[in-house]
């Protein structure tokens, strides 16, 4: 973990109170894996805000935030050029090398578990696997990025609480109409639970997991959670879980 000064490049809205923002680190951000997040300190603010990276290069980050209160919307306000400072790399990311993947597996995301997914389909791409994505939002209004992960060139199937785009229903449902051999999610809580309830009992998956945290690097244990395995802290040794240590 390292502490950078990050430019901001862009900071525009793509949907309902969502918010994309690519920022340009001089130096090594360390970044290198779908899942991991960034914490980023906000004058005024006692507690620094965590976000979870979209995608990477060697100097340039994007976030994709929602604002749900000061600090973020804070954030919305901004403007290219403005400086941050932005503590990185954090979390444990999903594991693409686990030999369980297989050639079809799923990525699934929720509403603001959307963004993790997209770094980490752009990987498993660059390795040879084409995977399915399922994109869940409440409605038309809060969708965003559908068709960034088609460029890539994946499977995509979208689904919204109201039928306003996609189709009506939440993301095991079109779960259940696919074929996939391994999966990847993030999103609520509940969203997370859901998948696992209906996801086939002999696939392996992997779930990331949103939090409220304090320090976001380990230090206040303010996000741990007990697993099969003994406690664990959504910041340090997650935010990425196995499916078969989760314990609900």
């Amino acid at each position: 973990m390292k502490k950078s000064d990050f430019k901001i490049l862009s900071n525009k809205k793509i949907a309902d109170k969502t918010y994309e923002m690519k920022l340009f680190c001089s130096g090594e951000h360390g970044i290198s894996n779908g899942g991991q997040f960034v914490n980023i300190k906000l004058d005024g603010f006692f507690l620094r805000r965590p976000i979870s990276v979209c995608d990477w290069t060697d100097s340039n980050i994007t976030i994709i935030y929602k604002t749900v209160g000061a600090g973020t919307e804070k954030m919305s306000k901004m403007e290219a050029g403005q400086m941050l400072d932005i503590l990185t790399p954090l979390g444990n990311g999903f594991n693409i090398e686990d030999e369980n993947i297989g050639e079809k597996p799923v990525l699934i995301g929720g509403g603001a578990g959307v963004p993790p997914m997209y770094g980490l389909c752009r990987l498993l791409i660059s390795k040879g696997v084409k995977p399915s994505v399922i994109l869940g939002f409440n409605s038309q209004k809060d969708s965003f990025y559908i068709e960034e992960f088609k460029a890539m060139g994946a499977d995509v199937y979208v689904t919204s609480a109201d039928g306003s785009i996609g189709t009506e229903g939440f993301v095991t449902d079109a779960l259940k109409t696919i074929e996939y051999t391994y999966f990847f999610a993030c999103g609520p809580e509940a969203m997370l639970k859901a998948i696992d309830y209906t996801a086939d009992k002999k696939t392996d998956g992997q779930l990331s997991f949103e939090e409220r945290m304090g320090c976001g690097f380990g230090a206040c244990m303010g996000c741990s959670c007990e697993t099969k395995y003994g406690s664990k802290r959504i910041c340090k040794e997650g935010p990425v879980l196995k499916r078969g240590e989760i314990i609900w």
